[in-house]
């Protein structure tokens, strides 16, 4: 296991250091540490905390010199993490193309072909951070995993809109198809706004009539690009990491470049899901302003017939599984158990 000293850090990645504070929120905030989780859990809470991420702001949907200003701030400051990331995880990277899209190829260490993949989109609001600047997340997956990822280096918003993000990832998954993989060797991952991205590409590939993959493996999803539901309320002061106003409405709408936020396309929670989805495990943290959202998706997929999971983490934050600790490798040990007994066949 990596050092306790880093649990916490890549998470801190999300404070961009020209970002705006919003000072209101110290006269309301309840940084909560709960002794019911790990010590090594409440050290990187308590860390994250003192980070004061949850003052940050980005900047408006529209406004393309600070969304190349603050994308590249948060590229510079995952450099020396993703590093350690892919060391203390033991993972090999290469550079590809599919499809005409960037990906990296992430291989564990003592891999050996078995004809799955795991494909990843990563998170960052639609907006921020890159397949090279989210190691922290896929080289600890490929690790427990035993898994080759590829993941999508798709153009974020607003440089890209929500149809040309969405088409990049189906283009990857056509290519695998053209090199000969069928569906059932295939599953998705994603986490945060990449966990909804996911979803969105098993719906895309379903609706296309290209099938769908084998599983669907979600971390605190970005489902509903909107405001609702009772813990993006009740949670919005004492989540350490994210918040709604402004934070997240603004690459919300450059990502939707206007279509209404509850609309299907861009909140895939709004779906149909009575045609089909993917079997599919959303792990979340009861710190999260996305666990109605997580609770809400889990529900409508069920409700649908489809098979569905919700592994829910006392005291845990949005996409903890990207710092060390116990909870973490739980998670992680569950998410392979999933993907081995889906990818078996």
């Amino acid at each position: 296991m990596m050092k306790i000293n880093r649990i916490g850090v890549a998470l801190l990645c999300l404070v961009l250091a020209h970002a705006t504070p919003i000072s209101a929120q110290d006269q309301l905030r309840f940084n909560f540490v709960p002794d019911t989780i790990s010590p090594e859990a409440q050290a990187a809470l308590k860390a994250i905390y003192a980070a004061k991420a949850y003052e940050r702001v980005f900047p408006v949907a529209d406004d393309l010199e600070g969304w190349r200003q603050t994308h590249a701030g948060g590229e510079q400051a995952n450099v020396d993490i993703n590093a350690r990331a892919v060391a203390d995880n033991k993972v090999t990277v290469t550079e590809d193309m599919l499809g005409g899209v960037p990906v990296l190829d992430i291989r564990p260490a003592g891999w050996a072909e078995d004809g799955k993949v795991l494909v990843y989109t990563h998170g960052g609001a639609y907006t921020m951070f890159s397949a090279k600047s989210t190691m922290r997340s896929s080289a600890p997956m490929a690790r427990a995993t035993g898994r080759r990822i590829i993941s999508v280096d798709y153009t974020t918003a607003p440089f890209a809109r929500w149809d040309e993000i969405q088409d990049q990832v189906v283009r990857v998954f056509q290519a695998l198809l053209d090199q000969g993989y069928e569906m059932k060797d295939l599953a998705i991952y994603g986490d945060s706004a990449g966990g909804g991205l996911a979803a969105s590409t098993v719906l895309n590939l379903r609706d296309r009539g290209m099938g769908m993959p084998a599983a669907a493996i979600l971390l605190s999803p970005w489902a509903d690009i909107s405001d609702a539901g009772d813990t993006m309320q009740t949670l919005e002061y004492t989540d350490p990491l994210l918040h709604y106003e402004p934070l997240l409405r603004t690459s919300a709408e450059a990502f939707a470049n206007g279509l209404d936020l509850t609309d299907p396309r861009v909140s895939p929670l709004y779906a149909d899901f009575s045609k089909g989805f993917s079997p599919v495990l959303i792990a979340e943290g009861t710190k999260c302003i996305f666990l109605s959202t997580s609770v809400r998706f889990f529900q409508a997929i069920e409700a649908a017939g489809q098979e569905a999971k919700l592994d829910v983490y006392e005291g845990m934050w949005h996409v903890f599984q990207t710092s060390p600790s116990p909870e973490t490798e739980v998670s992680l040990g569950k998410i392979a158990m999933f993907l081995d007994r889906h990818l078996a066949h």
